[in-house]
């Protein structure tokens, strides 16, 4: 199975599209997004053009608006999470956080194979004890090239896609 590893959309729906077709024509059915997609209207955005799994927690520049949907349960496939999120795939423990502190300490637990993080903008992995750590990049391409990460987990091999190569 491919999973998508997504962070810091900042309403860059066009970017978005480019993602998701790409998760469409390579049969992705999973996205993790690590957070700030900045607005209930990229949620929507999201929702409406991704038939599968959403994992989503909250970053520092999603508004008031979208932390409102932590309880509502309105999006039929998308779970939101309001710290960082935790989920098994594939006997795999994954947590994923929008700041690399925090991701940094659950890393450091022990506790997790794999965990996700944006924030920084900057694609970066690193193995801590038995977990790598891992930042997708961002979606905006804001700061740094606009890229996602790709995560084939039969053989926990993750590639980093740049947003600008596709169509």
């Amino acid at each position: 199975m491919k999973i998508a590893i997504i962070s810091d959309i900042h309403n860059n729906t066009t970017n978005l599209q480019k993602v998701l077709n790409y998760c469409r024509y390579n049969e992705i059915k999973t996205i993790i997004c690590c957070g700030d997609l900045a607005s209930d209207e990229t949620l929507d955005f999201l929702n409406d053009n991704f038939n599968g799994a959403i994992h989503y927690t909250f970053g520092n520049m999603d508004n008031d608006q979208l932390k409102s949907h932590l309880d509502a349960k309105i999006y039929k496939h998308t779970n939101i999470y309001n710290n960082f999120g935790e989920v098994e795939i594939e006997n795999k423990k994954i947590a994923f956080v929008h700041f690399p502190e925090i991701a940094r300490k659950l890393a450091e637990t022990g506790k997790y194979n794999f965990v996700f993080y944006g924030h920084t903008h900057k694609p970066w992995e690193e193995i801590i004890g038995k977990c790598k750590m891992l930042n997708p990049g961002n979606v905006a391409g804001e700061i740094y090239f606009p890229t996602f990460a790709v995560w084939n987990t039969e053989n926990d091999k993750f590639d980093l896609i740049r947003i600008h190569n596709l169509k």
